[in-house]
């Protein structure tokens, strides 16, 4: 009977092990579900902030008042159709005019073959040209520029 009842010792802590190590897998598995809740709460609390703006600092007749802010996305199209991310009623601006496009860490303003030209800090945009916070860009008669972010206010 010594045999049957190291063979049934056996057996049950063969089965302890088993539900020891389920035990194991479901508290893991729920500890990784309460963190991606945790993240996931985390990160819908929190609104994501424009990557910066376009302040006016000279208009033409009847367009946007000096010191009006234009927030940007990451891609941000510049031009007189109304389907542009900022539509500008000027007819010295192309209807697809410019793009300004955010790249990693840094802004990139393009020139979309306009008529009249694109222009960084009073030159010619030709291509893709780099551009930095407190530059100033002239696309028709409007003159905006590029300003960080406003700070984010928490609720």
């Amino acid at each position: 009977m010594s045999a049957l009842d190291g063979l049934d010792a056996f057996a049950l802590s063969l089965w302890l092990l088993r539900i020891a190590f389920l035990a194991g897998l479901y508290l893991f598995l729920l500890g990784v579900g309460r963190m991606l809740l945790r993240d996931l709460r985390v990160a819908s609390a929190t609104t994501p902030g424009e990557l910066g703006r376009l302040v006016v600092v000279g208009s033409f007749e009847g367009g946007p008042p000096v010191g009006a802010s234009f927030p940007l996305d990451a891609v941000t199209t510049v031009g007189r159709d109304v389907n542009n991310t900022i539509a500008v009623d000027d007819p010295f601006v192309s209807t697809d005019h410019a793009v300004l496009t955010f790249r990693g860490r840094g802004w990139y303003l393009e020139d979309l073959q306009s008529t009249n030209g694109t222009y960084l800090n009073g030159a010619p945009v030709i291509g893709v040209a780099p551009l930095g916070f407190g530059d100033e860009v002239q696309i028709g008669q409007l003159r905006v520029r590029l300003d960080r972010p406003r700070p984010v206010r928490a609720a």
